[in-house]
């Protein structure tokens, strides 16, 4: 569930174009207004205030809203103006081009995303950037985790619910065979198994392995893999048992220690506040005894704070 609050009766997209216009105008931004606007509307209405801003004013929102703020307060408001697909690609197209290269946040973006999300979200990357999604993954990443994220996002895999019990516990005996029970790691097999798997079947493979082997796939993978690699698996089997678990480990991450990333909060919470991040708030509580909306306000400040906030709906 989404925590992405709309107003009962909303304005028109006319009229919030105009509100938008009025709190550029004078000194300063009226930062409120646009928070009061913009965290408050979904994909589809954003876009229809984008076009109407343009109509109006022979502008673009986003280089207006780029002109006008800075910083994080900045880098979120202009991701947050993007569809999920556009939001996905513009993700992993600054994570793989950029001077300073984020293989990490490219690879959380891409294992966590389903079948259908990958294959629409490698079309606007090609539209976006003239450029194919495997080639920038061909000349930023090596070895094990190159060849991971590129058979990820070439397979098409089932996205239903049945599983076949007997595949499953098949699986589920390659990958002990090819990791715990072995010396050294048959990195092949887990590639294979892990990029070809749907999230009901991988899901029902690590039960697998749990019941006959005693040990848990998470900590195998653990055991005999490492780096980004093992970062990507785990980022796909998590995500395949419960996403929402996953996520609120990347946030409880992101904010962990000294210092705060807020890049990785960010990207979290401007791409999840309208598909599921009420299910990320509980698992965030479950896990680590504390309200997200609690420590995200202790890990920022200002116009930033209040914008992230606002996506995030009520402290609970």
């Amino acid at each position: 569930m989404a925590t992405l609050i709309i107003p009962p009766v909303l304005t028109l997209p006319r009229d919030d174009a105009a509100q938008l216009y009025k709190a550029f105008k004078g000194f300063g931004c009226d930062t409120a207004s646009l928070i009061n606007i913009l965290a408050h509307r979904d994909a589809t209405q954003r876009g229809l205030i984008q076009q109407e801003y343009k109509v109006m004013y022979s502008e673009d929102l986003s280089n207006r809203l780029s002109r006008e703020l800075s910083g994080d307060n900045k880098k979120a408001f202009l991701l947050w103006m993007h569809d999920p697909a556009v939001r996905d690609a513009t993700i992993v197209r600054q994570a793989l081009s950029s001077v300073v290269v984020d293989l990490r946040a490219a690879t959380e973006v891409i294992c966590s995303r389903t079948p259908s999300q990958i294959q629409y979200f490698k079309q606007i990357y090609y539209t976006m950037n003239g450029v194919y999604l495997e080639h920038d993954i061909e000349s930023r990443t090596s070895d094990d985790h190159k060849k991971l994220l590129l058979s990820y996002v070439r397979t098409i895999r089932y996205e239903g619910p049945e599983v076949d019990s007997v595949l499953a516990e098949r699986d589920a005996k390659a990958l002990y065979k090819a990791g715990e029970k072995r010396w050294g790691t048959d990195e092949k097999t887990f590639i294979r198994i892990f990029s070809e798997s749907s999230n009901a079947h991988l899901a029902a493979v690590s039960y697998a392995y749990k019941n006959k082997y005693k040990n848990k796939l998470r900590s195998a993978v653990r055991s005999e893999t490492s780096g980004l690699f093992r970062f990507g698996l785990l980022s796909i089997l998590r995500c395949a048992k419960n996403p929402a678990s996953f996520f609120a480990k990347q946030l409880h991450k992101a904010m962990k220690g000294l210092g705060t990333n807020d890049a990785a909060l960010i990207r979290i919470i401007v791409t999840r506040a309208e598909i599921d991040m009420q299910y990320i708030k509980a698992e965030y509580r479950k896990k680590y005894k504390k309200c997200l909306n609690d420590a995200v306000y202790s890990e920022t400040s200002g116009n930033y704070r209040t914008f992230l906030l606002s996506l995030l709906g009520p402290n609970y």
